[in-house]
């Protein structure tokens, strides 16, 4: 019977020893259920572990605890070339010297493959990547792109039951490394495989993932959605590293059902009707979050109602949006207005200028102080 899970790691270490002879744990407990025809991400900064996951999976690494599981099956010491995984890495590693239908090929005839078969399943191959009619063509010819297109064929024409990409966007430049976003998203698709992504990106991750795993020092922080990771981040780190956030120190003055009052400290104000976090009390000193994106100007102070005023520090115009920088009480906030109106004056808000900012309570998270 065939796993539910592509791949699977269960309490998975990985330890290196450092030239100095200290013990470091790269990959520190981690375990994570990939879904058969899942497009999965593994995001974090460098350091974080997730490269070394890869290499787990790939064969390249053995686990120092734990295990690697593909369709089932304990990976234990079995080497990359027995496992049904292929990897795509950042560089490409395209052989230089041969054609794009020499790269393709390679690894079927090393293989022994038939060499009217090669044909055929190198040809479809460049046909899923749209580079049919360049076949004779050396990487050097192609431009970045297509080098990640080849690198790609090379991948799938061994029919891998899990395809790893290792940052292979990394190289492009920002327009062409959008482009290949959807164009991989869209191969993923109507290949039906699953394919294990490896991104510091965050941008990049939410739009091509099902579900991503956020990781920090060698620990997964959260696993989920797109929607999930971003609307609902588990912890400080989460909602910092996913997008931009603004934190307000503070504690759980009461509870009411499902709501809260959340007295911030260094704004000596309470913000009403919160929605409150399961294993949240009265007293606990909590951290709340806020998404720029969702904090309003508004033209007069409510009474009551979340609103409090301060006066403009800095406006930043990026083109779709204006950063507009607040100062409150002593506390700066960001404000990210959508540029819904074309206009040639980028500065809609002056410094100094005073202004009111609301704090919608479904908007706001309250996360567990760290």
């Amino acid at each position: 019977m065939t796993s539910e899970f592509a791949v699977e790691m269960r309490d998975v270490v990985k330890k290196f020893i450092t030239p100095e002879g200290h013990e470091i744990s790269a990959v520190d407990h981690v375990t994570m259920q990939i879904k058969n025809g899942e497009f999965f991400s593994m995001l974090g900064s460098s350091g974080c572990g997730k490269t070394t996951s890869l290499r787990m999976v790939a064969g390249f690494e053995w686990t120092t605890e734990g295990e690697v599981f593909i369709e089932g099956k304990p990976m234990g010491h079995i080497p990359p070339f027995q496992r049904k995984v292929n990897t795509v890495f950042q560089s490409y590693a395209l052989f230089q010297h041969l054609t794009v239908f020499q790269n393709v090929a390679f690894g079927l005839e090393m293989e022994h493959v038939e060499k009217e078969e090669i044909k055929q399943r190198v040809g479809r191959a460049l046909e899923m990547v749209q580079l049919t009619g360049m076949d004779r063509r050396k990487p050097k010819q192609l431009s970045g792109g297509q080098q990640q297109r080849v690198a790609l064929a090379r991948a799938l024409v061994k029919t891998p039951e899990v395809l790893l990409l290792d940052e292979p966007l990394g190289a492009l430049d920002l327009k062409l490394r959008k482009e290949m976003q959807l164009e991989l998203k869209a191969l993923q698709q109507q290949l039906g495989i699953t394919f294990i992504y490896v991104t510091h990106d965050q941008e990049e991750a939410l739009a091509m993932s099902d579900r991503i795993a956020v990781m920090s020092h060698g620990r997964v922080q959260q696993i989920g959605s797109p929607v999930e990771v971003y609307e609902r981040p588990v912890n400080k780190f989460v909602a910092d590293f996913i997008g931009e956030s603004n934190f307000l120190e503070g504690r759980i003055n009461s509870i009411s059902e499902s709501e809260a009052k959340v007295f911030i400290h260094s704004l000596n104000v309470e913000l009403i009707g919160i929605p409150i976090s399961e294993g949240l009390v009265n007293g606990d000193e909590v951290t709340v979050c806020i998404r720029p994106e969702k904090i309003r100007i508004v033209e007069e102070d409510i009474p009551n109602q979340n609103i409090f005023c301060g006066k403009v520090a800095n406006t930043v115009y990026i083109g779709a949006d204006t950063h507009v920088f607040v100062n409150l009480y002593g506390i700066k906030l960001k404000v990210w207005e959508q540029n819904f109106i074309s206009r040639l004056h980028s500065k809609l808000y002056a410094v100094g200028q005073d202004v009111c900012l609301a704090l919608a309570p479904e908007n706001t998270l309250v996360l567990k102080k760290d």
